[in-house]
């Protein structure tokens, strides 16, 4: 079987390295046939050199140009959408309907297209004009960037298709993609897409191109060269933390995705009112899609009072009695059940799950687990660690004021929820825990579980760290996503005919 083509400069080319790897179906373990190259500096090296030659041409085309792009793109995924969804089905394991075909490919179009909008209209760069001065400053274009896209989302959020390849095309700059191992197939179909895409819109052929994977040390040095100008990265703390800090050695923007169990805090009037409304919803968000999604329940602060064990009890044997798919790979069952067992380990109780499913695939028993407030609050870190998959830890607490206190003692994460009754008793413990979680979150919800991220302009998914490695930007929500992969360019005493259009009084 031939090794697949990497994308480079504007064609299909054979890799320059000979060491390969295939992709893994998740659902039943069996190792898919087509190999694809497990690229080298050579491979890396052309990349930048052709990336850099495309930005030479494009930094000074006007938004028109990246927004043709990107509806072009828009419209070839969705000539070729039942293939790419059925691909990204066999190797993700992830449902094909309503999921993949019918709810993710569509977001994927849609936010290509809000970021096609926005590069037209060119408001996300927020000139500025000071005539008494004569000082101008406007955002534009920065340079290449290498998107690293991760597992859980083999479109909307692809380096070749996700929110931060839009954003950073929408900015004007080239992007170099680095597929996910888990789906390279899909990716190498929507490359082609894009591929297609700026051939009819006369781009230049290194504008946009694809790596499936490097070895790591290349990845590092790739990062730090000079050739390239910001990374956005989407994945594991580990990996986004060598990320993070090659940037930092470098002296360059990394807008990194990293790591998030997003705590819900449950009041106890919501609980004695809409108990078993709850027991519903928390199921259903936190196994939808076995869990793998970066804004995923995975602690619950339950308040103190007598309907407390009864509601887990049920909720115990929802968990028990419900069917999950398969996890993204091998590597994720594993890092599940590894932090399954630390917690335990640790204290823990075990309610549900906590082990892998039988049969060949990576699908593992839906899992619960409890501490007590007094637990949390001794070893913080120890049972925030975050357990990636269809499994959420519970925290009872014998006091309300134990609330506030665990808020205090979080990591930074994407999201925060609250559950509270309209009467006086929650309001005023919300009232207390709510300018303490504020601070720890970036998207604050109420009476809402926080699993999906809307694409909406005032969408926040980002937060402090490790939630991400910078709490001032988000990674969904254009325009503010755009201004990542964009530099601030001020001129002073600029004639009018050589300033760029926006800035043109």
């Amino acid at each position: 079987m031939a090794t697949a083509k990497i994308l480079i400069n504007g064609q299909w080319t054979d890799s320059q390295s000979t060491e390969t790897f295939q992709a893994v179906n998740p659902a039943t373990g069996e190792t898919l046939e087509t190999k694809y190259p497990l690229s080298n500096w050579a491979d890396l090296d052309a990349a930048l050199n052709a990336a850099q030659a495309a930005d030479e041409i494009v930094r000074d085309w006007p938004g028109e140009r990246f927004a043709a792009f990107l509806e072009a793109y828009a419209n070839r995924i969705e000539e070729n959408a039942d293939e790419i969804a059925a691909t990204a089905h066999v190797e993700t394991a992830l449902p094909l309907t309503p999921r993949l075909r019918d709810g993710e490919l569509p977001r994927t179009t849609g936010q290509l297209r809000q970021a096609a909008q926005s590069a037209r209209n060119g408001e996300w760069a927020l000139p500025v004009i000071d005539d008494e001065n004569n000082i101008r400053s406007v955002h534009r274009s920065l340079g290449p960037v290498i998107v690293f896209g991760p597992n859980n989302f083999p479109l909307a959020f692809n380096g070749i298709s996700g929110g931060d390849f839009a954003a950073a095309i929408a900015a004007g700059n080239p992007v170099i993609a680095k597929g996910h191992p888990s789906h390279p197939e899909t990716t190498r179909l929507l490359a082609e897409a894009a591929l297609q895409a700026a051939k009819e819109t006369d781009f230049p052929p290194g504008f946009v191109q694809l790596i499936y994977r490097m070895p790591p040390e290349d990845g590092i040095k790739m990062i730090k060269d000079p050739r390239i100008a910001a990374v956005g990265y989407t994945g594991a703390l580990g990996a986004g933390l060598k990320v993070k800090a090659a940037a930092d050695e470098a002296g360059k923007p990394a807008y990194l995705e990293l790591s998030s169990i997003n705590p819900v805090f449950v009041l106890p009037g919501y609980l004695e009112q809409k108990g078993d409304d709850l027991l519903d919803e928390f199921t259903g968000s936190c196994l939808m899609g076995s869990g793998q999604f970066c804004t995923n329940p995975g602690l619950v602060i339950l308040p103190p009072g007598e309907g407390v064990s009864s509601w887990i009890e049920k909720l115990q044997g929802k968990f028990a009695a419900s069917s999950c798919g398969a996890l993204l790979s091998e590597g994720v069952r594993d890092n599940f059940l590894a932090s399954v067992k630390f917690l335990i380990d640790h204290g823990a109780k075990l309610l549900a799950g906590g082990e892998a499913q039988a049969g060949d695939g990576f699908a593992v028993h839906s899992t619960l687990l409890t501490c007590t407030a007094e637990q949390f609050l001794e070893s913080p870190e120890t049972f925030q660690r975050e357990a990636f998959g269809n499994g959420s830890l519970l925290v009872t607490t014998s006091d309300v004021n134990q609330m506030t206190e665990i808020a205090r003692v979080l990591e930074g994460q994407l999201t925060g929820t609250v559950y509270l009754a309209e009467n006086d008793e929650d309001e005023v413990i919300y009232s207390t825990l709510e300018p303490v979680l504020r601070r720890k979150v970036g998207r604050l919800l109420n009476n809402k579980m926080p699993t999906g991220v809307a694409v909406s302009p005032a969408m926040n998914h980002g937060g402090p760290y490790p939630a991400t490695g910078h709490p001032g930007f988000t990674s969904v929500g254009i325009p503010a996503s755009i201004r990542r992969f964009s530099m601030l360019q001020c001129y002073d005493n600029i004639p009018q005919q050589r300033l760029p259009a926006a800035l043109k009084s």
